[in-house]
This record gives structure tokens, C-alpha cells and sequence, in this order.
């Protein structure tokens, strides 16, 4: 550890941890091993941070939630393993408005000024393009990129292999698979090469792009399009039941 930085006393850091200078860690903070924090790093709160993580400089993580209601309760934020948090990017404790909890999976990438808001959950092989923001509990699932500036409002989820384009903003729920384009934002297919180089093989693609159709290209209402999609789902391919699955638990209504 770098001799200018502070580690309050009851962190629990790994042996193997290194603190570049000027680096803060709070006392109920917990580092894995193999954790690096390159320098002006400050990690606070209740947060447990798994192994192989990098911090680098500027990036703020765990502080509390810039929400009126948070009244200083103890909340929490988890994060995974192998995750790189790129220059000033922040993350903010959960509330007891939400479940208490932000947490972060493993082997994702964000990049300079992205930002995780409380009560979000963020799952695994992400990607958060520059100034990339997430409001107030929002749900990303497995392998999903998201393009530089873009904005998702609180309590929207985001399904598996999708991939939203730069500067939207997103105030619906988007379904498993899908690229969104913007102006104004819109489905614009499928996200079929994160798609393919996640070894999804072209079957189960075709399969998927029918799916698609039916819900995009058919007038049909999303009560009418989930009909039809079990139909479509007669020999239950993983691929097509996690479409209509993501479909079937919106709250706020999928992008249309």
C-alpha cells in the first residue's frame, strides 16, 4: 500500500491487494484477492468486492445513494470477480426502498464516467461504453452492451445478449436479444453477432428472428404475440423460452 493512501481500521483487505496512492478504503469495506486500486480510488461503505477487481483512478464505490429517502441505513454493495471499473466511474449503495442491495457480477467492463445507481443489479460479461448511466434499480442481464451516453430510467430491465446503441435513453423494458437503435429510440433486429460469438449456434438464431417478427413485424398486441410465441416454443429452446420469459416479466412494458 501506498504510504499517502488511508485504510480505516476493520477493512478487510486481502494479502495480496495493492493500493497505488491516494486511495481512501472504508472500515466495513472488504477486498478479495488479486484487487488493485491504481491511485485517488476511494471504496466506502458496506461493500464486499471479490477477487481480481481493478479500480482505476477517481473511481468512487460505495457511497451512499443520492436519494432523499436514503436515511443512513446500513445497505450493502456486492461485486463479483474480474471486473474493471475505468477512470471516474461511480456505484452507489442500495436503499431500504429497493432490497437493500446494489450488486455487480463478474467479468465486466466500464468505462470513464459510467455510473450504477442505487438498487441496480448488473449481471455478468457486460460492457458500459463512456457515460453509460444507470438510474435507480435497474436490472442488466448477461452480456449486455451498452453504447457511450446511454441513459436507462429507474426500474427498467434489461434482457440477456442485448445491445443498445449510443445515446438512447431507455425508459421501457428491453427483451433478451435485442439491438436498439435511436432518433427516436426503436427494436432494430437482434443482437445476432453477441449472439453468435456467445456460441449460439444459427438454429437457434433463425429461431430467435422468428420470434422477433412475430412480436415486431406483426400488428399484434404483446397478450397476442405471447400467444403466438408458444406456439413457436413447442420443443422449448432455451433461447426462445429466456425471449418470451423476459417478455412475460416486464413491469413497465417492452419496448415497442
Amino acid at each position: 500500500m501506498h504510504p499517502s493512501s488511508i485504510v480505516e481500521p476493520g477493512a478487510k483487505i486481502h494479502a495480496s491487494v495493492k493500493i497505488g496512492p491516494f486511495c481512501t478504503v472504508g472500515k466495513h469495506v472488504e477486498l478479495g484477492p488479486g484487487c488493485k486500486l491504481t491511485s485517488h480510488v476511494v471504496i466506502r461503505g458496506n461493500t464486499k468486492v471479490g477477487e481480481n477487481n481493478v479500480f482505476y483512478q477517481f473511481s468512487t464505490i460505495g457511497e451512499t445513494p443520492p436519494d432523499k429517502k436514503y436515511g443512513g441505513e446500513r445497505t450493502r454493495l456486492e461485486i463479483g470477480h474480474n471486473n474493471v471499473f475505468r477512470e471516474c466511474m461511480t456505484v452507489h449503495l442500495g436503499t431500504v426502498q429497493g432490497d437493500g442491495l446494489t450488486s455487480i457480477g463478474s467479468n465486466n467492463l466500464f468505462l470513464a464516467y459510467t455510473h450504477i445507481a442505487h438498487d441496480c443489479k448488473v449481471g455478468d460479461h457486460v460492457i458500459f461504453a463512456n457515460n453509460a448511466t444507470l438510474a435507480g434499480h435497474v436490472n442488466i442481464g448477461n452480456h449486455v452492451n451498452l453504447g457511450g451516453f446511454v441513459k436507462i430510467a429507474q426500474f427498467c430491465t434489461v434482457g440477456d445478449f442485448s445491445y443498445i446503441g449510443g445515446d438512447c435513453g431507455i425508459s421501457k423494458d428491453i427483451p433478451a436479444f435485442l439491438k436498439i437503435a435511436r432518433a427516436p429510440e426503436r427494436p432494430a433486429g437482434l443482437n445476432s453477432v453477441g449472439m453468435a460469438r456467445a456460441g449460439i449456434v444459427k438454429a437457434d438464431i433463425a429461431l430467435i428472428k422468428e420470434a422477433y417478427r412475430l412480436v415486431y413485424m406483426r400488428r399484434f398486441t404483446t397478450h397476442e404475440a405471447l400467444s403466438a410465441l408458444g406456439e413457436l416454443n413447442k420443443t422449448n429452446n432455451r433461447y426462445l423460452t429466456q425471449f418470451i420469459e423476459s417478455i412475460e416479466a416486464s413491469q413497465r412494458g417492452i419496448i415497442r
